[in-house]
């Protein structure tokens, strides 16, 4: 239940509202009232597998809906603490009307995908982004698609194949995922059911951790990527190949699709952050991190702006530790800032910049 005025007219209530934003007011008397925030009510929850919980959830009117393979941030109060974290929609392409879908797999670190899993109950009101990101089907269409996934890959990868039968798309279809044990394959009935009415579908799940063997005409027994797990594909040279999972998942079909088929094209989503390039011991470490929007200043040390902010006690949104790169952006004002993938350095001014991969060089000002 979204409240809609005039920008001018929001912008003079805001301001007789401060200190606080508006929303922030609001949520005190029903989470689901808002004036510039976008939220969600839970309207379903299921654990498909021990390690999981899937969400249904129903944004408020300001949602614009997903494209398949987008990611959106979920906001959950932890503890007293509000965190985001980023997560990909599992359901097909819809409209502003439409309902989103994530399935959250809990890690060790008793964090956000922990506290979901234990305790998201219908009705609870979180805290949502519009969708964003760049993995999507092409604006162009997509030819004879092959979907590669592992773990929670596997996500954006269901969303475009159910858009794609959503359309009655009638090419071959190619599914390939990668799970630790066929109980970690969360969305396995949903997968099997799809292939048992789409005969186009070539559905193959191969499992890391067990010798039980895969779903799927010509599944080999368990095991990580090999080219043979891709034997008999009917896809074309130049088909649309979407790969989405670890790092050396992507890394081991990008090698052979590059080799095998240097007309395809490849589409790819990390769900790591990439090893980092090794610092330099003899590059001295010195100036402030002024942390422009929070008013706090710190001794730079050589890391991250990222690891930096958090701790400095700062919560800057960011998805890259769960999977989703790009979220973590923010605008540096002035500094100079070195690429810790590449080595690079970068001094241009107001000019946007992702923290997780970013480290100071000297002093810099950046909008957190």
């Amino acid at each position: 239940m979204s409240i809609r005025l005039p920008d001018v007219v929001t912008s003079l209530v805001e301001a007789t509202m401060s200190p606080h934003p508006v929303d922030r007011y609001l949520e005190l008397i029903d989470p689901r009232l808002t004036w510039r925030d976008l939220r969600a009510t839970v309207t379903r929850v299921e654990h498909p597998t021990p390690r999981t919980v899937r969400l249904t959830l129903a944004p408020t009117r300001r949602w614009r809906g997903h494209e398949a393979g987008q990611f959106v941030q979920l906001s959950v109060v932890v503890d007293g603490v509000r965190q985001t974290r980023c997560f990909s929609p599992a359901n097909a392409s819809d409209g502003a009307d439409g309902t989103v879908e994530l399935t959250v797999t809990a890690n060790q670190s008793g964090g956000v995908s922990d506290h979901l899993r234990t305790h998201a109950r219908v009705g609870d009101v979180y805290g949502l982004s519009q969708a964003t990101g760049e993995f999507v089907l092409p604006d162009a269409g997509v030819r004879t698609p092959v979907f590669i996934s592992g773990g929670s890959g596997i996500t954006p990868a269901l969303s475009m194949l159910r858009t794609l039968v959503s359309n009655r798309y009638s090419e071959p279809i190619t599914f390939v995922h990668y799970a630790r044990t066929p109980a970690d394959v969360a969305y396995r009935a949903e997968l099997t059911a799809l292939a048992a009415v789409n005969p186009a579908i070539d559905l193959r799940v191969h499992y890391t951790r067990s010798a039980a063997r895969g779903i799927g005409e010509g599944a080999t027994i368990g095991g990580h990527f090999t080219p043979e797990h891709l034997d008999g594909i009917t896809a074309a040279d130049d088909a649309d190949v979407f790969v989405c999972g670890p790092q050396t998942l992507m890394d081991s079909v990008g090698a052979h699709i590059e080799s095998a088929r240097p007309h395809a094209r490849i589409h790819t989503e990390a769900f790591t952050l990439a090893v980092p390039a090794p610092i330099d011991p003899d590059r001295p470490v010195s100036g402030e991190v002024a942390f422009t929007r929070s008013g706090r200043t710190v001794a730079n040390d050589g890391r991250t702006i990222l690891d930096q902010a958090e701790s400095a006690g700062l919560h800057p949104e960011s998805g890259c530790r769960m999977g989703i790169c790009f979220s973590c952006t923010a605008v540096k004002k002035s500094g100079t800032t070195r690429n810790v993938l590449t080595g690079e350095t970068h001094s241009e001014p107001d000019c946007r910049i992702q923290l997780c991969i970013n480290a100071p060089v000297g002093d810099i000002d950046i909008e957190v």
